[in-house]
């Protein structure tokens, strides 16, 4: 596979007010790889999503999407996106799973266009990479978070990008569905090339998959190979999260670990 470079940050600084959120942030992403994004709360990974999504734009420093400045990118369907918050649908929300994953598609038919059988089947085909079919007519408020977040993934996925980004896609899932999550982000990486960047909290977990560890904490801590940040993991870790973090190892239920950080994280997307 080519090694385009797919992301990049450059020089990045972002304060909010007279607080340095970003400090000289320099990130490549190349094309193929799968890189997990860790940082405590706080680290500044949410507002680096929204850097790289456009939303906001750094007070230094440049962000490029497939080697275009991002302010003039204009080809957002090669790039899928599922948030944190994705997952929160409540159990009466009126929507089917296809329903659901056709709206992946309505940035390229337009909101009131007929659904024609060629969409149909790309729906179709979404939902069965993410192992979904049996559900297809089901309501998406009946399915367990784990279900709902490969839905979501279905949805990024029905517009065929090249990157896909997940936000804390985890959070209120439980373990054995999360190893499932991740040998499906997996197989996305390496039998659909799709390049993927994870951010998460949950770094034990994530090493046995991921092929690049980017470390934030304001600072970019850390940014190169798999092998390399787990021979490297303790010092990393302590130096951005001080000396009592425990690594959670895969035989943990990573469940409970994780309910605090919902609402830190809602928070400095609020702020």
């Amino acid at each position: 596979m080519s090694q385009k470079e797919v992301l990049r940050l450059e020089g990045i600084d972002f304060d909010y007010g007279s607080q340095q959120v970003l400090e000289d942030i320099h990130l490549h992403v190349e094309a193929g790889s799968f890189l997990g994004l860790v940082g405590p709360n706080g680290s500044g990974k949410s507002t680096m999503m929204k850097l790289i999504l456009g939303l906001m734009k750094p007070d230094r420093g440049e962000v490029s999407l497939f080697g275009t400045p991002v302010q003039s990118f204009k080809d957002w369907s090669r790039i899928g996106y599922v948030s944190q918050k994705a997952n929160s649908f409540n159990s009466g929300f009126p929507a089917t799973v296809f329903e659901v994953v056709s709206m992946g598609l309505y940035g390229k038919i337009g909101l009131f266009r007929f659904i024609t059988k060629k969409h149909r089947q790309k729906v179709r085909e979404a939902v069965a990479q993410v192992g979904m079919s049996d559900y297809l007519n089901r309501s998406i408020g009946q399915l367990s978070g784990g279900q709902q977040q490969r839905v979501f993934i279905a949805r990024a996925l029905v517009s065929e990008p090249d990157l896909l980004i997940l936000d804390e896609p985890t959070v209120g899932v439980d373990a054995q569905s999360v190893q499932n999550f991740y040998q499906l982000l997996k197989s996305l990486n390496q039998d659909n090339g799709i390049t993927l960047i994870l951010v998460t909290h949950d770094i034990g977990a994530m090493t046995d998959y991921v092929t690049d560890v980017a470390c934030l904490n304001k600072c970019l801590h850390f940014h190169g190979g798999r092998q390399e940040f787990e021979d490297n993991q303790d010092t990393m870790m302590q130096r951005m999260y001080g000396t009592d973090v425990h690594v959670l190892d895969h035989n943990h239920d990573h469940d409970h670990h994780h309910h605090h950080h919902d609402h830190d994280d809602i928070k400095e997307l609020q702020r």
